[in-house]
């Protein structure tokens, strides 16, 4: 069972889809909430959550104070089960949005999100993975924060420049078998 761990949404049930999504788990979850939550808050965030499956990881954004979350993925029943769990959590400006993550990307607006939560299908090759991280570039904001999640086995992402990824704010979080690359956007070099 998938819940929502703090916030104003706390305890709070979410759906989970028979098949086609994996969920990440509720102890990375609350890991790197409590994570983000210490080193750069929530409230005001402007979040994407691409690959949202179930919504979950832009739904707890959406608890802890993001004043705007935008979930995104391609399978319509994750986006049904997605929208059924944006009415559990109650926020005002949730928005599913059912598209391929790189055709949102082509058509979003500029400079908007503050944060990006992504959680890419583990199957989904290193090279898409890094693909879509340069495909988000034109969307953030200087200084937003953007998550990865992938396989521990996998290849660590190949951050463009232009992308923060050293300090202690970015450290590299392990749960299980999801490990979480995280960087911040601080523009083009000069």
């Amino acid at each position: 069972m998938t819940r929502i761990i703090s916030g104003s949404a706390r305890g709070r049930k979410l759906k989970v889809p028979p098949e086609g999504t994996r969920p990440t788990s509720d102890r990375a979850r609350e890991g790197l909430f409590s994570s983000l939550q210490v080193r750069f808050g929530f409230d005001g965030e402007i979040v994407l959550d691409l690959f949202a499956g179930t919504g979950a990881l832009g739904l707890e954004a959406a608890s802890r104070g993001a004043a705007e979350v935008t979930l995104v993925d391609d399978n319509h029943r994750a986006c049904e089960t997605a929208r059924a769990n944006a009415e559990v959590v109650g926020h005002p400006a949730v928005r599913v949005v059912e598209s391929r993550a790189s055709a949102f990307l082509a058509g979003a607006a500029r400079d908007h999100y503050t944060m990006v939560l992504a959680d890419p299908p583990y199957d989904l090759s290193d090279t898409a993975v890094d693909e879509m991280v340069r495909a988000l570039v034109p969307v953030l904001r200087k200084d937003a924060v953007v998550v990865v999640e992938r396989h521990v086995d996998s290849a660590e992402v190949d951050w463009p420049e232009g992308f923060e990824t050293t300090g202690q704010k970015l450290k590299k979080r392990t749960f299980g078998i999801a490990r979480m690359d995280m960087a911040i956007w601080r523009g083009p070099a000069a």
